[in-house]
């Protein structure tokens, strides 16, 4: 494609609760240690994450006690709403960019439900035109930020010219948490995921512009990967009490093995060769699954932002890549370099984005 769609900027936004990661550590603990016997062996895993801080939605002592799906749904909307457009608000600040020209606004989220969908809030929050289009996308989990972005993309290519795509990503993974669940992957949840919001904006470039912006990151092109039966490895079983996270333990193993021949089988899509890969941007879904993204080729620093989000901010599931993205572009002088970003969810699925840089 001669003239790409291009990124003009991106922002991020975060709840008021600025948890350490020592003080869940010991919430979790006092929670289940009369229900989970020989708990303090399962401990450890709070420091095998690396992560630092995280923010939650709520205040520590809220989750001390079951909440409702009501009561978890409720939180869900009103601090959803209140991040995405504090994110979206920053953003349009940042790039100077008039909001009359936002012509759709697409909205990732998998961690919370609203009927009327987060989309059609947001457009009434922000003041937008009531004839902007919108796309709400539920389910992709971890993959959302990468998948989210591609139809930005694309869609962006089927607006007026001057019109942008206002694309956000909004998990509230904390909600989530089953306080009576004692299952082993309930308690390892409570040690990685956050709550974060990311809005990024994305647009045709002039067809004449007067000067190339290395600054403006440039979507080249697309990639998603669906393994077969694999429902069990990542997403939401349905409780009473709301949502209850299932993932594997093999997903890190999973990763090293199945990653290199989807990168490959992606690059031959893009008819390149993956050696013209320089940069690369991932989700940060772990420390072992970012270990795991090493097996391509990848050193420590080629996914620094990854493990600074991680240890900042934990899993925030679809947000979390934009996170490294934002970080990515503001440490990283443009050099008109390809660069890929990856992410995986559920499904199981990989997702891919070709960018230049």
């Amino acid at each position: 494609m001669k003239n790409p769609p291009r990124i003009l900027g991106v922002a991020t936004a975060v709840p008021a609760y600025r948890v350490e990661q020592s003080e869940v550590r010991r919430l979790v603990e006092n929670l289940f240690r009369e229900q989970y016997a020989g708990i303090e062996r399962l401990m450890p895993v709070f420091e095998n994450t690396q992560i630092q801080t995280r923010y939650f939605s709520k205040p520590l002592e809220w989750f001390s006690t079951q909440h409702t799906f009501v009561e978890s749904t409720e939180a869900y909307q009103q601090t959803a709403l209140s991040l995405s457009t504090e994110a979206a608000t920053t953003l349009l600040r940042t790039t100077a960019f008039d909001k009359q020209n936002i012509g759709m606004v697409i909205v990732v989220s998998t961690t919370g439900i609203s009927t009327p969908s987060l989309d059609a809030k947001l457009i009434q929050a922000l003041g937008l035109a009531p004839n902007t289009r919108r796309m709400p996308l539920w389910g992709l989990g971890c993959a959302g930020g990468v998948a989210g972005l591609a139809r930005a993309a694309e869609c962006a290519q089927t607006l007026s010219a001057g019109k942008a795509v206002l694309f956000v990503a909004v998990e509230l993974c904390s909600l989530t948490f089953q306080r009576n669940d004692v299952t082993k992957s309930n308690i390892v949840a409570t040690s990685l995921f956050g709550d974060g919001a990311a809005a990024v904006l994305v647009q045709m470039p002039p067809e004449s512009p007067p000067q190339q912006s290395l600054k403006q990151l440039k979507i080249l092109n697309s990639y998603s990967f669906l393994f077969d039966n694999s429902e069990d490895i990542m997403g939401w079983d349905v409780l009473e009490t709301g949502l209850k996270v299932r993932f594997s333990r093999d997903i890190p193993a999973l990763v090293r093995a199945e990653l290199p021949r989807l990168l490959d089988e992606a690059c031959a899509a893009w008819c390149i060769q993956r050696t013209e890969i320089c940069h690369c941007v991932v989700h940060a879904g772990g420390a072992k699954v970012l270990d795991a993204y090493k097996n391509i080729g990848l050193s420590h620093e080629q996914l620094s932002s990854a493990y600074t989000i991680l240890q900042g901010f934990g899993n925030m599931s679809s947000a979390s890549v934009l996170f490294a993205l934002e970080r990515f572009m503001s440490e990283r002088q443009a050099t008109d370099e390809l660069g890929v970003m990856v992410a995986l969810g559920p499904g199981f699925s990989a997702e891919f984005v070709l960018f230049r840089w």
